[in-house]
């Protein structure tokens, strides 16, 4: 396996970006791992390690980078906790699906990188980041999952709900039954869209869990719901990807 931690410098900034694959000769299918709010830190470079092992090209951007070169909350601080808002606060669909666009040129100049072959994964504050990538670069972009996540059927002109039609891949939307941030009528709303829409996938709805399920760092990590979301995960990249 090879990791490097890499700077990418876009019109905006330098986004510090780790990237994890095989180091096996092989042009391998990218996969954009969006980071959840509180930041890029080694869970997710463990995360991003567990799907680069079967086999493709992972790519990990701080997305606070235009405001700040590193953030990891401090799970014990409430001005940490104040910092990840403001931060969070600050990034849109848009931001981010600008930096997706960054990531594949980068992804276009390597060698082990197939940048036309893309699946992304988002999480709590990514999950719609996710949704609206694959609608944005709906021509390489083959799958896209989101978890837990947020703001996925909003009343503003950049809710994913209203991109369904552009996503050609296929996606993925799982959502915790006790979510504060998502509540039940959010992800019956998400539901009936992709019911309405042509897009393909499926939403499932993770009952007795909570927001933050499959992170080991989070109060409300449940060991069952994290192997279903690896298999389902895992699952749709091998579908679609290879």
């Amino acid at each position: 396996m090879r990791e490097q931690h890499i700077e990418i410098v876009t019109d905006e900034g330098t986004m510090g970006t780790y990237i994890a694959h095989p180091d096996n000769g092989e042009s391998l299918p990218v996969v954009l791992f969006l980071m959840d709010a509180p930041g890029k830190r080694e869970l997710l470079h463990s995360m991003a390690r567990t799907i680069a092992s079967h086999g493709y090209y992972v790519m990990l951007p701080n997305l606070y980078y235009r405001t700040t070169p590193t953030f990891e909350l401090d799970f014990a601080s409430k001005e940490s906790f104040e910092r990840m808002r403001e931060l969070m606060m600050a990034m849109s669909n848009k931001m981010v699906s600008r930096d997706a666009q960054s990531l594949l040129a980068y992804a276009k100049e390597q060698t082990a990188a197939d940048e036309n072959t893309v699946g992304v994964v988002g999480y709590c504050m990514s999950g719609p980041f996710a949704i609206y990538v694959a609608a944005e670069h709906a021509s390489v972009v083959k799958a896209a999952a989101s978890f837990y996540g947020v703001r996925l059927h909003v009343d503003k002109p950049d809710s994913p709900h209203l991109r369904l039609n552009d996503i050609s891949g296929e996606i993925y939307v799982a959502c915790a039954e006790h979510d504060d941030y998502v509540p039940m009528e959010m992800v019956d709303q998400f539901e009936a869209a992709m019911q309405e829409s042509e897009v393909r996938g499926c939403l499932e709805r993770y009952w007795g869990n909570h927001h933050g399920f499959a992170f080991n760092d989070r109060p409300a990590y449940n060991e069952k719901a994290d192997k279903r979301h690896w298999m389902r995960l895992l699952d749709l990249f091998q579908r679609n990807l290879h």
